[in-house]
């Protein structure tokens, strides 16, 4: 492949990723009365009325999170659109876009069904929940090669990795007042998972250093992938080498259970005087995969230029010809992957939550409060963490609404949420946790932060 249809692809990839939508739970909702499914952020709220959800539509949510706008990587040039590697975006213009480490968040979760009743002194809950949990992380450097292209500079692209997990959950909770302290709520939930696919590549290293005398390389990295069937295509080089050329699945019976796991939320709330005061620890636990397919270097692989000696008598074992074909072999070993076969379970974390949060009544209004929310997400590469201020009111016992300012990885954004509740017979909800718009992205206008939520109940 050509250095240019290298670029391009690359470029095309990130672009791609950068598309993806997505979900999670809907953080406008933390604090409005009403809202039915803050069981689900924090297990010790419970509802004040029975319900159950509408099939599917019950609470969809539909997002994404990132610290680059599609801005930064498509342009306008000459009334035609253009992505960053075209000639006509100056390098400096370019970079100036990305940041050290650039990120896409991705959490989906589709209700299929939801219910929540009260009983042995409390409020229990059930939900049935499908989630698909994905991001890439990139350094700066990566994109640099792809704009720039093989030159006479040093890239140290260390620590690409990109993930995805989809996976089924079905969760059960109970939440109480503890009688003996006035005013403490604690609840937990129980989620059974079960594993549909994972995938995990992590490129650990890859240094270039491209001089004007010499080329020195070295790369080192593996993919991880847990989906039925899944198999890696392998090719073969001259040199009888057997390398990883494509993947495929084989026929049916390819997409189903392939891991289970368990996890669980604890939470409590506290009201004190005009305050109430949260906390929660969600997804604790793990998931286990069966008949992981890795795909590796095998361990570092390291190439350098100055190996070769050439020998202008064309008979020579070290020949123009010969020493050019094994340098070519070299540079290629550098990117080709062995397929290591099955090698056993994958455990793996789905990225642990923390909510902490703060909630303040009016006294002369006391359908009007403030909350301040801390979210984090404890995921390794992936981890982040946002703060949020909300205005919450509820005028009627019908209807509530809540407005947010958002902060933190993945930049400034607003937030809102309407919620209409007949109290018997049907509740409806809609919301944004970031909306897109400039001032929803320090910088860059928001084209990669996106969060929208609706959902379709019924209490009783």
């Amino acid at each position: 492949m050509k250095t240019t249809d290298i670029k391009y692809a690359l470029a095309a990839g990130l672009f791609a990723t950068a598309l993806t939508a997505a979900a999670q739970d809907t953080y406008s909702g933390y604090f409005l009365d009403n809202y039915p499914y803050r069981y689900q952020m924090n297990p010790a709220m419970g509802n004040r009325s029975n319900f159950v959800s509408m099939p599917v539509l019950g609470n969809m949510n539909i997002g994404m999170n990132g610290n680059i706008g599609l801005t930064s990587i498509v342009y306008n040039r000459d009334g035609k659109t253009v992505l960053f590697t075209n000639p006509g975006v100056g390098v400096a213009e370019a970079m100036d876009a990305f940041k050290n480490v650039n990120r896409i968040g991705v959490n989906t979760k589709i209700n299929f069904l939801s219910g929540g009743w009260k009983a042995w002194g409390g409020y229990n809950t059930v939900s049935i929940n499908g989630r698909v949990n994905a991001g890439f992380h990139v350094p700066k450097s990566l994109f640099s090669l792809v704009k720039e292209g093989i030159g006479n500079k040093t890239y140290n692209i260390e620590d690409v990795r990109a993930q995805a997990l989809g996976y089924g959950e079905i969760m059960l909770g109970h939440s109480r007042d503890i009688k003996q302290v006035p005013g403490l709520r604690v609840g937990a939930n129980l989620k059974f998972l079960i594993g549909i696919a994972s995938a995990q590549v992590n490129m650990k290293e890859a240094y270039l250093d491209l001089g004007t005398d010499a080329w020195r390389a070295r790369t080192d990295g593996d993919i991880k992938v847990n989906l039925g069937k899944f198999q890696y295509e392998t090719d073969v080089t001259d040199e009888g080498h057997r390398y990883v050329s494509g993947a495929n699945m084989d026929g049916n019976g390819s997409v189903g259970p392939n891991g289970f796991g368990i996890t669980f939320d604890l939470g409590a709330t506290y009201e004190w005087k005009d305050f109430t005061f949260s906390l929660a620890f969600n997804d604790l636990g793990f998931i286990s995969f069966s008949k992981t397919r890795l795909a590796s270097t095998n361990g570092p692989r390291d190439f350098n230029s100055d190996a070769f000696i050439f020998n202008p008598d064309d008979n020579a074992d070290n020949s123009f010809d010969n020493e050019w074909d094994k340098m070519r072999d070299g540079l290629e070993k550098l990117y080709q992957l062995d397929d290591m076969g099955e090698t056993g379970a994958n455990t793996r974390g789905i990225g642990a939550v923390m909510n902490v949060g703060v909630d303040y009544k009016l006294p002369y209004y006391r359908r009007l409060h403030f909350g301040l929310l801390n979210h984090t997400v404890i995921n390794g590469p992936y981890s982040s963490t946002e703060f949020r201020i909300s205005a919450n009111v509820c005028p009627v016992d019908i209807f509530s609404a809540g407005i947010n300012l958002v902060a933190g990885t993945y930049g400034v954004g607003f937030g809102w949420i309407a919620n209409l509740n007949l109290k018997k017979g049907f509740n409806m909800f809609i919301g944004m946790d970031r909306t897109p718009g400039k001032f929803a992205k320090q910088g860059v206008p928001l084209n990669s932060n996106m969060q929208f939520n609706f959902g379709i109940d019924f209490p009783f």
